[in-house]
């Protein structure tokens, strides 16, 4: 079975009903289950009706939730950041490091490194006490940019140490011609250069996210039955298949037999099995609630790969 399960999908299609509901019925099949939210508006909590926070609590025999507070982890990130840059950049008077530790939590990609890394300690610390890890989502735009992170960061990381070793051949280079040159101490071999350490520390770190994404996780995507939906979700099978990380099957929640299903679920999603589950007017809460939910087939084929 695969350790990881994420459930995708845009807002509102039902990812945090399913994602709960598919955790309970994995406990209740004697699975060490943990739910974990990764959507800033969290109401996971509400399911469960429960408060939730960012450190694992039980909701259910064998099932914990934790909903992650992605504003602590993107302080966490820019906290590092901060060190990081304080530590190799100290000895540069002409960089204004204030300015620019000010600027870089408004950077693209620090939300998506904050989930990023939050995903990384939440597998690191729980995946020896639990199965099964499943994470209820965020909405479509920010998800696919954290799943995209690793395989895109290892190109600029892989591009930047190859520069840092250009620079650190040129300082070599001058020190042979000029022993007195200004070169900063320690900076000048790769073994002992802190920024290209670094670098290779970065890869190495994305290299294991993308294999976790590929080899251990379980990709479904949420839909309703409606044509906007089905848009989304094609959008983002097209975006996985870019960044190489498959899509298991589809989820088409809120269907009623009166409901138009969309022509385009059964010829784009034709190689995918889809599972069905029926519209609940007054909502799903409560752990009876989830288990009246008809996730079984999906279950079933999360424990078959």
């Amino acid at each position: 079975m695969s350790q990881l399960v994420f459930f995708l999908g845009k807002g509102g299609v039902g990812k945090t009903t399913l994602s709960a509901a598919t955790a309970f019925a994995l406990s209740r099949q004697g699975r060490k289950v943990l739910i974990a939210s990764l959507d800033p508006a969290h109401n996971l909590g509400d399911i469960f009706g429960i408060r939730l926070r960012n450190e694992p609590m039980p909701v259910a025999d064998g099932l914990d939730g934790i909903e992650v507070d992605v504003a602590e982890w993107v302080a966490r990130y820019l906290d590092e950041s901060r060190r990081e840059i304080k530590a190799n950049y100290a000895y540069s008077m002409s960089l204004n490091l204030d300015s620019l530790l000010d600027i870089l939590k408004y950077a693209p990609g620090t939300e998506e490194y904050a989930v990023l890394w939050a995903i990384e300690h939440v597998h690191r610390t729980h995946a020896d006490t639990h199965d099964t890890i499943v994470f209820d989502t965020p909405p479509t735009a920010l998800a696919l940019r954290f799943l995209a992170m690793p395989s895109l960061s290892i190109l600029w990381t892989r591009a930047l140490a190859k520069l840092r070793g250009q620079i650190l051949a040129k300082r070599q280079t001058l020190l042979r011609v000029n022993p007195d040159a200004p070169v900063p101490k320690g900076a000048i071999d790769k073994r002992e250069d802190r920024v290209y350490g670094k670098l290779t520390s970065i890869q190495t770190r994305l290299h294991a996210l993308h294999d976790l994404f590929i080899r251990e996780s379980y990709l479904t995507v949420v839909m309703n039955p409606d044509e906007l939906s089905l848009a989304e979700s094609l959008r983002i099978r097209e975006e996985l298949d870019r960044l190489g990380l498959t899509l298991r099957s589809v989820c088409l929640n809120k269907a009623v037999p009166a409901a138009a299903i969309p022509k385009g679920l059964a010829e784009h999603f034709k190689d995918f099995p889809v599972f069905v589950s029926d519209l609940r007017p007054g909502g799903i809460r409560g752990l009876q609630g989830l288990a009246q939910v008809d996730i079984c087939g999906l279950v079933r084929h999360i424990g078959s790969l």
